[in-house]
């Protein structure tokens, strides 16, 4: 089960494997810095499976030279919407909140203004 709701947990594993890695350490110097007994929790990061405790990522941002909400990648919320026509559904999508998906719909809304 999530219990991280605004997180994407497999989207954060990848890019904590992918800073990790392109920074130039193995899973066993994280190991070592970070006090593990064994490697399988960073494994499980890079997974999606669980992510690092607050101390582990203030540690390895440190480590990394980048913020902590920096090595978190958030959900894309989304909620349905409906372009209506003369009492029509004309079309129906998902709607992101990232301000680049907010252009993309106003050019779609602006495109079926001009049809109608």
């Amino acid at each position: 089960m999530n219990i991280y709701t605004n997180i994407d947990m497999i989207k954060t594993g990848k890019r904590l494997e992918d800073a990790i890695r392109s920074a130039g350490f193995d899973v066993k110097t994280i190991q070592n810095y970070l006090h593990l007994s064994c490697p399988q929790p960073i494994y499980r990061w890079f997974k999606g499976k669980v992510l690092p405790s607050i101390d582990h990522l203030y540690v390895l941002s440190g480590l990394l030279g980048v913020h902590m909400e920096e090595l978190l990648v958030p959900k894309q919320h989304r909620r349905q919407v409906c372009f209506v026509q003369s009492g029509n559904i004309i079309y129906v999508a998902d709607e992101y909140r990232s301000d680049a998906e907010r252009r993309l719909w106003a050019y779609y809304r602006c495109v079926c203004d001009m049809v109608a």
